[in-house]
């Protein structure tokens, strides 16, 4: 008899098929020692993470369960994990330290050989109470093949609390299996480098920004090597880190008032996110120390949902003169495109998929609005945000005001005097002589939009800025020449 799929190395099948368990076991209360650190979770790769364990609560130290049991694990940060889980289960923990004031950042460990998929829940109190975080889990290799899923949470709940975990799946069956959580409160505190912590309102102080203005234009450029190529650019490449209906930058603190968005870069990003909780959290991009979030709405074809195959997000200069640029305001926050956009008008960016690669664009579909491109080329978009800001706020409330392009002179306009770099994103996504059925989860082609929430690791940002950009060469992911 073959064995159950599922099944991997460390699961060995008892003699017996398990019998589920649906009542509660009152087990002795453990206290968790819950206290908060701003200490990190290091991602390597799936099964291989270097792991603090301030802050970490094992998924066996429950107080009380139902429908879960304990088997030994191979993965890093614990000997055993809560296993055979499936929709309707939970765990409790009681006596959980959130910590202080602050941002706080939950993370969990699962890992999945079910396809089905669904959600773990984090809730406070109460199996229906505050809910602290909300985690999607789909397969992940095997029931050993772990990763760790991170929320930021905009709970006000401080000090030690009881929480649950909500085990949610469309299917009957076993989903997912839990290692461990981790809480990482970070502070109110002023960040490496940068000129406050996170911005408690969306105007920087004049005095701070005049010094820190002062100070990167005194900072000495680096010497130009390997004779680079003379265009003002460094780059980042991200890869699409998560999805969700959040949109910290329209919607803050209001998750699932968006439509889907398609998160590259930061890992972390959610409705609650906030310049500081992205800085602390972790990256798809190259180089690591550019932990900005960015987000598209996501692109379906034929209802399923096609992830970009690479995504190169460029810093650059369009002005005449870039020796000025100076880094953005850690924090800013903004806008290029308009989801509300559902035609080809000449004010907006439009639709401008289209073809990179040999042989380029072969024809339309049927409707025009998307191109057909050779079997050697790729469906590409390009997204690019203004280069000008007007030195004092780190978004308005339609999240473009704060911007602009360059003026017929080809400098920044009196509005808008302070030369930034230029963000331009170039999605390409891996669809060629089939592209109908497209649409986005913002409306049609016209709607394509991007966003912006600047977190870079300011040492690393103003390198790059100074460089690069002022000295009008390009350089690689790296910021060398």
């Amino acid at each position: 008899m073959p064995l159950d799929p599922r099944l991997n190395p460390y699961r060995v099948p008892p003699s017996r098929p398990p019998q589920r368990r649906r009542t509660l076991l009152a087990l002795l209360a453990i206290p968790v020692l819950g206290a908060l650190a701003t200490s990190l979770i290091l991602t390597t790769t799936a099964g291989a993470e270097q792991v603090d364990t301030a802050g970490v609560v094992q998924a066996e130290a429950w107080t009380a369960q139902s429908g879960a049991r304990t088997e030994n694990t191979s993965d890093a940060g614990g000997g055993k994990n809560a296993g055979w889980l499936a929709d309707g289960d939970w765990m409790r923990y009681d006596n959980v330290d959130l910590g202080g004031p602050g941002s706080l950042t939950a993370s969990v460990r699962v890992a999945a050989a079910s396809r089905a998929g669904g959600t773990i829940e984090l809730r406070a109190g109460a199996r229906d109470g505050e809910l602290l975080a909300s985690y999607p889990v789909g397969y992940t290799g095997g029931w050993q093949n772990w990763t760790t899923r991170t929320a930021v949470s905009a709970t006000r709940l401080t000090g030690p609390q009881t929480l649950f975990l909500l085990l949610k799946s469309p299917q009957a069956g076993d989903f997912v299996n839990v290692n461990w959580l981790q809480f990482k409160r970070t502070p109110t505190a002023v960040l490496p480098g940068s000129p406050t912590a996170a911005p408690v309102s969306n105007v920087v102080d004049p005095e701070r920004q005049k010094a820190d203005t002062a100070a990167f234009f005194a900072r000495r450029p680096a010497p130009v090597t390997n004779n680079p190529v003379k265009v003002p650019e460094f780059h980042a490449t991200c890869t699409v880190s998560h999805h969700g209906p959040d949109d910290p930058i329209v919607f803050p603190g209001l998750p699932g008032a968006s439509h889907d968005h398609t998160f590259l870069g930061n890992r972390s990003t959610n409705a609650a996110s906030t310049a500081e909780s992205l800085y602390a959290a972790g990256t798809t991009c190259t180089p690591a120390q550019d932990h900005s979030a960015y987000w598209i709405p996501t692109l379906y074809q034929n209802g399923k949902v096609v992830d970009p195959k690479e995504v190169t997000v460029y810093y650059g200069s369009r002005l005449k003169d870039p020796s000025r640029t100076q880094p953005f305001p850690f924090g800013l926050r903004m806008i290029s495109g308009d989801a509300k956009n559902q035609s080809d008008t000449p004010d907006k960016q439009g639709n401008h998929f289209w073809c990179a690669g040999v042989g380029g664009e072969t024809g339309r579909t049927a409707g025009g609005e998307y191109p057909v491109c050779a079997r050697t080329a790729e469906l590409v978009r390009q997204i690019t945000f203004p280069d000008c800001w007007d030195g004092v706020h780190l978004d308005t409330p339609d999240h473009k005001a704060h911007m602009a392009d360059g003026d017929h002179t080809g400098a920044c306009p009196a509005s808008h005097p302070v030369p930034i770099p230029s963000v331009s994103f170039v999605i390409a996504y891996p669809l060629n002589t089939d592209t109908n059925g497209i649409t986005l989860a913002s409306g049609n082609g016209f709607s394509m939009h991007a966003d912006f929430f600047n977190a870079w690791e300011p040492d690393a940002l103003a390198q790059r800025v100074r460089d690069c950009l002022d000295q009008g060469y390009k350089c690689n992911a790296q910021g060398t020449f």
